[in-house]
């Protein structure tokens, strides 16, 4: 399966949350409060120029019913990168697929899970694009 390459300004945008990954990581090292990071993240997004949306509710389509109680993203970047934020000792591949879920429920191509409970934040970050 073949896909578009993500457009100039998209790669731009990733490289701005990455390195607002890196900054907080930097500033905080692991082992805080997921809601701690968010919000420090998102500063960051920011100071950057970037507009996000954080907790965002995406209903769900189903059966031609739309159900309001569906998804939640962390964090919604530019209205086009979705930024799902862990701090946790160790990933699972669910939440992988839990991302993979919310790109093609939403239509976007780009997604990040950042896990911040990590010795070097490179070992944290897992971009996935649809």
């Amino acid at each position: 399966m073949s896909y578009e390459p993500l457009s100039p300004e998209e790669e731009r945008m990733a490289r701005h949350i990455v390195d607002a990954a890196f900054t907080v990581h930097r500033h905080l090292g692991p082992g805080l409060l997921e809601k701690v990071y968010e919000v420090c993240f998102c500063h960051e997004l920011g100071k950057r120029g970037l507009r996000y949306l954080r907790q965002v509710a995406i209903p769900i389509e189903y059966d031609g019913i739309v159900f309001d109680e569906g998804l939640r993203l962390d964090v919604l970047v530019e209205k086009r990168i979705i930024c799902e934020l862990k701090a946790v000792d160790e990933m699972h591949p669910v939440w992988e697929a839990q991302i993979l879920s919310h790109l093609k429920l939403t239509g976007l191509r780009l997604g990040f899970l950042i896990n911040f409970n990590v010795p070097l934040i490179k070992h944290g970050i897992k971009r996935i694009i649809l």
